[in-house]
């Protein structure tokens, strides 16, 4: 009834509520109120043509019981309203009856249409029963079949009463092919318009699927971004302010540190919750989509993993870093998942292990790249408040390691420390500038 997404509301604000309510209520009932209109119709043509035509095996017998050409004087007045009721009232009344239910049972009009048409010589129910079926039906052996009856009980009523093979012909042509071809013509066209409806509703389905996929992937990209690079300086700056707290020497240092440290705390909380909102989906609340938008702002490459490293050990933290094989140029989007990597080693270490000796590696091998990032168990004594978890991390880092084909390995050692390992495949060249 209405195409498209906000048809309706522009037709409410065209016409209003009640010529809208009008339409649809007429549209829901359009076929019903069809089904009727032309029931009474055909009540009138088919009254008619059962008194007019001369062709059916009983039209001689009518004949004579009514009178007609010449009188009959052993027939009854009884006789004769009782044939007047039934062909002017019974018939044409059963035969409206039998369109009622045109598309729900087609065989009771075609039985009637083709009865009617060897009994009484009426074309007109076997016009509307062809039709019909061919106009709300795609069974065409069965069309074929109902076609063929008709056309041999047509010709053989008009044939008994020595009608011409003219007259015969014209009653197929506009009796039998007129109807048939129109309702073919008619059929046909509904299929091809409710073909073309469905698809465009199913590229409309699609292009909001592919709307949803992409904000969805959006919004991830955005999570997983904030959680590498703010949340990773938010927690740098909360361990830095909790280190300058213990080995302050004035009480008004200590108190500003511990100030910046518990604020810091409070905005990684924040944080975790604004992360928890972006990659919850629209439609199923769950982890979002995997999406690799071009990024907005340069991202760091393994050229500034160094850099990174020095910010930690200013932080206090024991790095050990290494690099075996031989360094070569690989993909930018490989490079910023293997600084991913070890920044996240890096933050978790911090977090969870503070104190704790740190050994990063990155070894370069012919067909991968292998990153490991491992502690030592936090030495006794240590703090054991940290800064609040995002839960992000790992799942953010999982899905940048799918996305360039490679695998990661996260978990406990028996003494207490934790490991973070990745294997990356790099046996593609680097993009050209």
């Amino acid at each position: 009834m209405f195409y498209g997404d906000g048809e309706e509301e522009r037709l409410r604000e065209a016409f209003g509520d009640r010529v809208v309510a009008l339409w649809r209520w007429w549209w829901d009932r359009r076929h019903r109120m069809g089904d009727w209109a032309l029931a009474v119709c055909a009540f009138l043509w088919t009254a008619f043509f059962d008194f007019a035509s001369s062709s059916g095996l009983l039209s001689p017998v009518i004949s004579l019981a009514l009178g007609v050409g010449e009188p009959n004087p052993t027939s009854s007045v009884g006789v004769q309203m009782a044939l007047l009721i039934t062909l002017g009232g019974v018939v044409p009344a059963l035969f409206s009856v039998a369109i009622l239910f045109r598309r729900s049972r087609p065989n009771l009009l075609l039985w009637g249409a083709a009865a009617v048409l060897m009994l009484l010589g009426n074309p007109v129910p076997c016009m509307i029963g062809l039709y019909s079926y061919a106009s709300w039906f795609t069974d065409r052996r069965r069309l074929a079949l109902w076609t063929t009856i008709m056309v041999v009980v047509g010709a053989a009523a008009f044939s008994i009463n020595g009608v011409s093979v003219s007259a015969i012909v014209v009653f197929l042509l506009i009796c039998v092919a007129l109807p048939l071809t129109l309702g073919l013509w008619v059929g046909t066209r509904r299929q091809l318009i409710g073909n073309l409806r469905e698809r465009a509703e199913r590229l409309e389905r699609e292009q909001h699927l592919l709307a949803d996929r992409a904000i969805t992937a959006e919004r991830t990209r955005i999570a997983r971004e904030m959680h590498d690079v703010v949340a990773h300086r938010v927690s740098m700056m909360v361990l830095q302010a909790g280190g300058l707290e213990v080995s302050a020497a004035d009480e008004r240092t200590a108190e500003v540190a511990g100030l910046i440290r518990n604020t810091g705390r409070e905005a990684l909380a924040e944080l975790r919750e604004i992360l928890g909102v972006l990659r919850e989906t629209p439609d199923t609340g769950g982890p979002g989509g995997t999406g690799a938008g071009a990024p907005t702002a340069p991202q760091p490459v393994l050229a500034d993993v160094e850099r990174m490293i020095a910010e930690w050990r200013a932080a206090g933290m024991d790095v050990d870093w290494a690099v075996g094989g031989e360094p070569r140029p690989l993909p930018a989007q490989l490079e910023r998942t293997a600084y991913r990597i070890v920044q996240e080693g890096l933050t978790n270490a911090g977090k969870h292990a503070r104190g704790a000796k740190v050994q990063a590696r990155l070894d370069y091998r012919e067909q991968h790249l292998e990153i490991t990032v491992s502690n030592d168990p936090p030495p006794p004594g240590a703090r054991a408040e940290a800064p609040p978890a995002s839960g992000y991390g790992l799942a953010g880092l999982r899905e940048r390691v799918v996305l360039a084909d490679g695998e990661l390995t996260a978990g406990p050692y028996p003494d207490g420390g934790w490991q973070i390992r990745a294997v990356l495949p790099a046996n593609r060249p680097a993009e050209p500038a």
